[in-house]
């Protein structure tokens, strides 16, 4: 077994800092050779076996280069996995990269990240715009600064409550609350796991994002996974399909508003078919705790959701993959969500609301698309929302988002679907199991972490 050292990771820099990163896990079989047998093992008979000597003979690159990209057999690309890293993108080049049914990984969290020093990237690079960045940032840091003795006033310690708990738990409370004033351009890692198809699927589409940033990643993604897994992404690339990605991607992909205020929830469940709904009676109402609907219930019909919720919850609710999407234009335009404020004391709360005022006139000013301008845009303000999905889906968002460890301002959405649902489900006695009281404090969160075990 190779040694750590000795494992060759292709690392590609991106063009503004930050880097896309393919582990090299020291497998003897690596993805494209995993995918070759299991291609071989689907038209014979032979076993695992024959298809070993087969592969030692042979090797993967003459199989893949002609059957998977040649003959353009897509499957046998879901056969072999690859895990990248991408480091130093913005917040909103790392929900571009998720905004796929399959996304595996997982992304830094703004409640373990040092924002003292974190880079806030800027598509221009002007002063203004650097002064204006660092301005937010000092904001940031007064507000946690403040929130943290307020809350340990507001929530004192209950004598059961662990010291070292309570304390995690008051400090990502503050954190949830001062992350709204984060720009959006923001600097986070993410990593991606998954199998050979869907990223060059992806990248078909990541390469015509109105962003920048998101092209190069894009670009850089394909280069380091074309030195990891040479044989893999190499496929043509017809002119019609490329303009046609290009066109919807640049006129249709972000969902934006031009209402001045956000309609209220609202939850329509005319797609579902309730007379094949009714075959399913007797599931609904019985169903326990933490235990899923049946998936067959999906082929009764989608329920569609619309509801505004702030950029830093929607990161958070962007994380199912079994409803589909649409990402939001990050914008100033439908005002700051008012839950944010109301954490705070009143001279602090004050003091924040005159500097969104203010930060919402300079960035104004700035000669920027409405695509780079979401850069500046605090993650505290209301955007519009839209997912579909099938009852069985939609409920297992519904329960988990609405815990009381889950973000309030998500948990509070969330409760509104659940009503909704309990309502125009009534016939049908739907159970959707929440919490009674959404947004409350809950200790628990303190034992959300991941910590080192060195």
């Amino acid at each position: 077994m190779p040694s750590l050292d000795n494992l060759n990771h292709v690392t590609i820099p991106l063009v503004e800092g930050g880097k896309v990163v393919v582990l090299d896990t020291g497998a003897v079989i690596p993805p494209e050779a995993q995918a070759m047998l299991q291609a071989l093992h689907s038209r014979s008979v032979g076993g695992i076996f024959e298809h070993l000597k087969a592969l030692a003979e042979r090797g993967a690159k003459g199989f893949m280069s002609t059957y998977y990209v040649g003959y353009n057999h897509k499957s046998i690309g879901d056969c072999g996995t690859i895990i990248i890293f991408i480091e130093g993108v913005s917040m909103l080049a790392a929900k571009a990269v998720q905004d796929w049914p399959l996304y595996s990984g997982q992304e830094s969290s703004t409640r373990y990240i040092n924002f003292s020093k974190q880079v806030f990237r800027s598509p221009i690079k002007h002063r203004s715009a650097s002064e204006v960045l660092e301005a937010l940032r000092a904001l940031y840091l007064e507000v946690l600064e403040v929130l943290v003795p307020e809350l340990a006033r507001k929530h004192p310690r209950d004598e059961s409550e662990k010291e070292a708990v309570y304390e995690k738990a008051i400090k990502a409370r503050a954190f949830d609350i001062a992350r709204s004033l984060l720009p959006s351009g923001a600097n986070t890692n993410l990593a991606w796991i998954s199998n050979l198809r869907q990223v060059a699927d992806k990248l078909m589409l990541l390469r015509h994002h109105p962003l920048a940033e998101v092209r190069d990643i894009a670009k850089a993604i394909e280069e380091a996974a074309s030195v990891a897994c040479p044989n893999s992404f190499g496929h043509k690339r017809y002119d019609a399909t490329e303009g046609y990605n290009a066109w919807w991607m640049r006129d249709g992909y972000l969902l934006s508003s031009l209402l001045a205020d956000l309609p209220p929830l609202s939850v329509n469940s005319d797609g579902v078919d309730r007379g094949l709904l009714w075959e399913y009676r007797s599931f609904l109402p019985a169903r326990p705790q933490m235990t899923e609907l049946p998936r067959q219930i999906g082929e009764c019909g989608l329920v569609r959701c619309e509801f505004p919720l702030d950029f830093g919850s929607f990161r958070d609710v962007q994380r199912h993959r079994a409803v589909l999407q649409r990402m939001p234009l990050v914008t100033d335009t439908h005002g700051f969500e008012p839950w944010y404020l109301n954490q705070m004391p009143e001279s602090l709360r004050d003091k924040v609301q005159e500097f969104l005022r203010k930060y919402a006139r300079t960035t104004s000013s700035f000669d920027v698309s409405s695509e780079e301008k979401q850069y500046f845009v605090p993650m505290g303000y209301r955007l519009p929302n839209r997912l579909v999905g099938g009852l069985h889906a939609l409920v297992y968002l519904v329960e988990l988002r609405a815990s009381s460890r889950v973000h309030p301002t998500l948990q509070i959405v969330a409760h509104g679907i659940a009503e909704e649902l309990r309502q125009q489900f009534s016939d049908f006695n739907l159970v959707v199991h929440t919490d009674d009281e959404p947004g409350r404090f809950d200790v628990r969160r303190g034992n959300d972490d991941i910590v080192s075990v060195a």
